[in-house]
């Protein structure tokens, strides 16, 4: 008798937490505990590296999963490895490898029309710059972002005599 008055006091105490915090926190430990959790990555945001592009969300979304799609040419041949998509916080969580679980989230924000804001965050300073740079360079590849101007053809204008003395003033 006095055992089972000891253990509802006890189940009490266990399951008083669990009420309190709600479900969204025993979904977050479940996460944690298979290895998927993204809270490290939302909570290291304000740490991200940062570009934005002149490029609409889904254009530039779907690039970012195509550039995480290419493989990496490393001995392994291995390349990040894709394993949360977020999409009401408009991000995808990736390891850096399928051996390299280092974690880094990639988060979409629209700023304007036709403008996407891009971050990268990880706990891992080399990871967050190994993967921003791999994504920041191909997003400007593929659409064209750099701000030089591209040569059409073998010719290329030459400056005007004018503008070489004036360049020369500066």
């Amino acid at each position: 008798m006095k055992r089972s008055m000891r253990f509802i006091p006890a189940v009490a105490c266990c399951l008083l937490p669990v009420v309190l915090l709600g479900c969204a926190t025993i979904k977050e430990t479940a996460k944690g505990f298979a290895g998927v959790s993204t809270r490290v990555l939302e909570e290291g945001r304000k740490d991200a590296l940062k570009k934005s592009f002149a490029v609409n969300y889904d254009s530039c979304y779907g690039k970012v999963k195509d550039i995480l799609k290419e493989k990496t040419k490393d001995a392994l041949n291995e390349g990040p490895y894709i394993y949360a998509e977020d999409v009401k916080n408009k991000m995808i969580a990736i390891y850096v490898s399928e051996t390299n679980t280092t974690p880094v989230g990639i988060f979409f924000t629209e700023e304007a029309r036709g403008q996407t804001l891009v971050e990268v965050s990880s706990p891992s300073t080399y990871a967050k710059e190994f993967i921003s740079r791999k994504i920041f360079t191909g997003i400007e590849t593929a659409f064209k972002l750099k701000n030089e101007p591209e040569v059409h053809g073998l010719a290329t204008e030459k400056p005007s005599p004018e503008e070489k003395e004036s360049n020369v003033k500066k």
